[in-house]
């Protein structure tokens, strides 16, 4: 990487190039370009991350145009956890008990303040929450408010989340391991009307991951399982409700659904967050979500001023940044950088922030499910994905796909975490000349015509799976499938519907090897679902009685003990030989943390507009400018 960190600057240059794949750069290329290039693009973006400013008052007042790729599923809660879309959707209308607060490093009320009691002799915990007396369930245009009460939570910690039959991603979250090993289930139990308690059988580390939620009426979930069971709450709020009748207790009523076409959002006027003079957040009136079919439809859509934002793809900032793109070649269009400004643009502005802390992963399937294939045979060594490892060629996606403006992924927790370690790297990095010796070294050698083979004789070659609406993953499982054949393993791509992709990876289990994103972890023991064995979104064998290998039976029990460890010191041991573990197994192989660029109609106020890497674009306080 010390290459392309002297050549920082040219890379970022190939960014601002909408160039066609067929005319690619060499690296010698960006060598003999002046390394002022970031600092170029950069002076016409606007730095500006969230520090912890406070907001200044607003007015109420104008329309937020947005934009979704797919249609939801569904405007129903419990189907919200495992399709994204629906979750964006009905999310507006929905709050959580707490919110971290990253810059701080703190936890803050929302719908809830907190109260922590830890009983030492018994070695036990509560977490005891109040509920605002402000919160209510609403109706759009209706005069109806059902107040919030503890009945809510509890019904749907219990009757829903808790619920196996309802297979909720945070069932796993409601159980801890205590000493003797045994699992225990953290308890919740009503005190009042506005107060409940989760009880912990063991003292955690920080209980407040296992009990933030947030959760459904229970006067309209908890009717539906009494008389319909588990498909009862399922058929609620099908795509074909009036969205009139979905109660909010967020900013947002839901208020119309047009298949294909748009959802429209009013304003909650008794929503619980008020700015200084008592005025209900939003200020937006209204928010119409427009649904287009993919980016470049949306990038046309903001061009044409009908999207107040854009989050940009680095094949778009040329045009975004410059409005340029005209110049005959790729070296002409980027050796013109240097001999022009720039277009000032009066409509938009452009924000940018540093590398993602979250990044995508290269993962392959390891369930038993599938031990009659040679892809099992394989994927399940070590020293076989070592080996995939070696031939992620980071560099040259960066330079090619992001333009240069992404940095690698090689650690694992994010540096907002509190035991991220700077020292702790991935060390099988991009090597073709290694990862032949370690396919070597498990007997998979080439043949005479270059292509691998393993000690049967059968030729390595297994299926890449990837989100199909996703332009850039394409373009990266292009180049991960380009460089694994040069050294003689076949890599077929394969495009897939994202809500047939998680139905794969999580209920068939019928995938090769997959490029997604899980998120990144604030704290390490986020993820319950994913990094235990038994998590269901385990994602190369989930839901594992008990663990399969020796290592991953390491991983559970130091995810464990640094759940259960409140002395940082001793915590720190656990965490750091947790992320070199992971790192030395290669179960999952991150991918890169692409630099962001998101631009904002300049009709809107940015006193309390903010973007960085970690809260992303911060709007929630935006008004319109005074006239």
């Amino acid at each position: 990487m010390k290459k392309l960190t002297i050549l920082a600057g040219a890379l970022i240059l190939c960014a601002l190039i909408s160039c066609e794949k067929s005319e690619e750069l060499s690296l010698e290329d960006f060598e003999a370009l002046h390394p002022a290039g970031l600092d170029e693009l950069l002076a016409k973006t606007v730095s500006k991350p969230w520090e912890g400013q406070e907001f200044v008052k607003g007015k109420i007042g104008g329309t937020w145009n947005s934009s979704v790729t797919n249609e939801p599923k569904s405007f129903n809660l419990l189907v919200a956890e495992r399709d994204a879309e629906t979750a964006a959707i009905v999310g507006r209308m929905q709050d959580t008990l707490m919110e971290y607060d990253a810059v701080r490093r703190e936890w803050k009320p929302r719908c809830a303040s907190y109260e922590i009691l830890v009983d030492e002799a018994a070695g036990t915990l509560d977490v005891i929450y109040t509920l605002r007396d402000d919160l209510y369930w609403s109706y759009y245009n209706s005069s109806t408010k059902i107040p919030v009460t503890s009945d809510d939570a509890i019904f749907w910690y219990d009757g829903i989340s808790g619920d196996p039959a309802f297979h909720s991603s945070t069932y796993n979250s409601q159980f801890i391991i205590m000493q003797d090993e045994s699992e225990a289930h953290i308890d919740i139990r009503k005190i009042d009307n506005k107060r409940f308690a989760f009880h912990f059988p063991r003292i955690v580390a920080d209980p407040m991951l296992s009990t933030n939620m947030d959760f459904g009426p229970a006067h309209i979930y908890k009717k539906a399982k009494d008389e319909k069971g588990v498909q009862g709450v399922l058929d609620l709020f099908s795509i074909a409700a009036d969205p009139k009748t979905i109660p909010s207790m967020g900013e947002w009523f839901l208020t119309e659904y047009i298949s294909g076409q748009r959802l429209v959002y009013k304003r909650n006027p008794d929503y619980w967050n008020r700015d200084s003079a008592g005025v209900s957040i939003p200020y937006m009136e209204e928010l119409i979500v427009q649904i287009l079919p993919d980016q470049n439809t949306q990038f046309l859509v903001f061009k044409e001023g009908r999207l107040e934002a854009y989050s940009s793809r680095p094949e778009d900032l040329d045009e975004l940044i410059n409005k340029s793109g005209t110049h005959r070649s790729i070296m002409d269009r980027i050796m013109a950088i240097f001999k022009k400004a720039g277009k000032e643009n009066t409509d938009y502005t452009v924000f940018n922030a540093a590398g993602s802390v979250g990044a995508q992963m290269w993962s392959f399937n390891q369930n038993p499910q599938n031990s009659d294939t040679a892809q099992y045979e394989w994927f399940t060594q070590k020293t076989f994905r070592q080996a995939m490892s070696c031939l992620l060629n980071r560099d040259r996606i960066i330079a090619q796909v992001y333009r240069g403006l992404a940095d690698p992924k090689i650690d694992f927790f994010p540096e907002p975490n509190p035991y991220y370690n700077e020292d702790i790297k991935l060390e099988y990095l991009y090597n073709p000349n290694r990862a032949i010796e370690l396919l070597s070294s498990i007997g998979i050698k080439q043949d005479k015509d270059g292509v691998m083979r393993d000690s049967k004789k059968r030729q390595i070659e297994f299926d890449l799976s990837i989100p199909s609406d996703i332009t850039i993953t394409s373009d990266i499982a292009s180049i991960i499938m380009d460089e694994c054949a040069r050294v003689g393993i076949k890599v077929n791509i394969r495009p897939v519907d994202f809500q047939k992709l998680v139905d794969q990876l999580s209920t068939t289990y019928d995938w090769a090897s997959v490029i997604i994103g899980l998120g990144s972890n604030f704290f390490p023991t986020q993820g319950s679902n994913v990094w235990p064995s038994d998590g269901n979104l385990h994602l190369w064998h989930p839901l594992q009685e008990s663990p399969g290998t020796d290592w991953e039976a390491r991983i559970d029990y130091l995810y464990n003990e640094g759940k259960y460890t409140i002395d940082r010191e001793k915590a720190k041991l656990l965490w750091d030989e947790y992320q070199k573990l992971i790192l030395e197994q290669c179960p999952v192989i991150y991918l890169l943390r692409p630099r962001s660029f998101y631009a904002l109609r300049n009709r809107w106020d940015f006193s309390n507009v903010y973007y960085d890497n970690i809260s992303g674009a911060k709007t929630s306080h935006i008004f319109l400018k005074a006239d």
